[in-house]
């Protein structure tokens, strides 16, 4: 498991969100609303994409897979003075991350993130923090193929 834990300088989001759970997911619905009109988008940074989720504070403490967070289908921007009707802002703190390389499909993730928070984050003395998660989409993103690479960046803390 490629893995960094580096500081990551805030980042400003543009995008569609919804509310969902693991057991209710509406990522794929998400997407498709939010890519059609993603060139709308003014000041974009990058032509990464980003789906990010927001967990209340406390969620992976007693996992419920029916537990509403919100997920964002998004990209950079470098301002926010022109919001395409719609969409929204989400900003991130800079904060320290746990970077993963994934490479797989949707099927394979489920099995990637119980290894995240199951197994790496208690072995090397961290916790989840409560900043946005969020996925980078990348130049060798591609969706639903097994070749397909993204970096899953984990927001963590120290364990006292």
């Amino acid at each position: 498991m490629q893995t960094q834990v580096k500081t990551i300088a805030s980042k400003t989001f543009i995008g569609k969100r919804v509310n969902m759970s693991f057991a209710n997911n509406f990522t794929y619905q998400l997407w498709n609303v939010f890519m059609p009109r993603r060139s709308e988008i003014k000041n974009q940074v990058g032509s990464e994409l980003y789906s990010a989720e927001i967990y209340p504070p406390g969620f992976f403490k007693a996992f419920d897979p029916t537990a509403q967070f919100e997920k964002w289908a998004a990209v950079e921007v470098s301002a926010t003075y022109l919001i395409p009707d719609g969409m929204e802002a989400l900003h991130s703190p800079e904060g320290l991350y746990a970077v993963f390389l994934f490479k797989g499909t949707t099927a394979d993730a489920p099995a990637f993130y119980n290894k995240i928070f199951s197994e790496w984050l208690p072995a090397n003395g961290f916790t989840v923090d409560d900043r946005p998660h969020f996925a980078v989409l990348g130049a060798n993103y591609k969706h639903n193929d097994p070749e397909s690479e993204e970096e899953i960046c984990i927001p963590v803390k120290a364990i006292s």
